[in-house]
This record gives structure tokens, C-alpha cells and sequence, in this order.
């Protein structure tokens, strides 16, 4: 089985890229800083950095939604692989191919914890959180929902 759960923050915007042909595709890359649960040997890091690779409609999704300082969830697999590079020299890679990802706190908690984030494409005209967190709706669409 191989299958990776990660939690962790954008160390900056994800990188897309769209495939060439008929169906272009979103590759969406990004990296998470993962915080180490335990500091062995007085080691510094304290985190690992992963990359991550969304294809598709989760790609674009990144592209939309995640910004730098972003804290999600990612599941995936792992997948290893290896080139040559301009110099001749073999490099080996590992990543995280992306089956879900999703936020991992709320708006106001990421910027209560100073980071900047902000939905690409979003303006003020959007029904703002109450202090609970939820979203208040405007008087008048409650027809429109699916859940009354």
C-alpha cells in the first residue's frame, strides 16, 4: 500500500503549469513545510519539506485557492523517479502525487496566525464570517439552498 496523509503550510504560491494537446491539463506543483513532531539530536530543522504534484481540477484548484503560508491536508502516494540533467548527472526525485488536499484551518485563523491568505478571484462583495466562523447569508437566497 502506499498511501501519504501530510498536514502542513505553502512555502510559497503553487507553481502551474498546463500540459500541451487537445485536453490541456493543470500541473500544479507546491511545496509543504511539515512540522517534526520530535527534535532528535538537537537537530535545527524542525520541519520537512515535501513536494507535492496536483493534476487536473486539483491543480487548478491550487492554482485558485492556495497561497503561500495556506496550512492543508494532503493525501496522496508517494512516487520516486529520476533523470539526467544538463551535466550528465543522474538526479533522483520524490514527491507526492496529490489524490485530496483540502484546508486545514479557516480563513480567520490563517490570518489571525498573520499569514496572507486570500482566495484568488474573491472581493469584498462575499458574505463575510461571523465570529463562530460560519458564513452569514444574506436575507432572501435561503430558497436557493439545497439544505433547507
Amino acid at each position: 500500500m502506499n498511501k501519504v496523509i501530510l498536514m502542513g503550510r505553502l512555502t510559497r504560491d503553487p507553481e502551474v503549469r498546463y500540459s500541451q494537446g487537445e485536453n490541456a491539463t493543470a500541473v500544479a506543483r507546491y511545496t509543504l513545510a511539515v512540522d517534526r513532531r520530535f527534535n532528535r539530536n538537537n537537530d535545527e530543522q524542525t520541519a520537512d519539506f515535501i513536494t507535492c504534484v496536483a493534476f487536473g481540477r486539483s491543480g487548478e484548484f491550487a492554482e485558485k485557492y492556495f497561497h503561500k503560508g495556506t496550512k492543508i491536508a494532503v493525501t496522496g502516494r508517494i512516487q520516486t523517479g529520476s533523470y539526467t540533467n544538463k551535466d550528465g548527472v543522474r538526479v533522483y526525485t520524490t514527491e507526492v502525487v496529490v489524490e485530496d488536499q483540502e484546508f486545514a484551518e479557516s480563513k480567520n485563523a490563517s490570518q489571525q496566525a498573520g499569514n496572507d491568505y486570500a482566495p484568488a478571484g474573491r472581493t469584498g462583495s462575499a458574505p463575510m464570517a461571523a465570529g463562530d466562523g460560519f458564513m452569514n447569508i444574506p436575507d432572501g437566497i435561503d430558497e436557493e439552498l439545497p439544505f433547507n
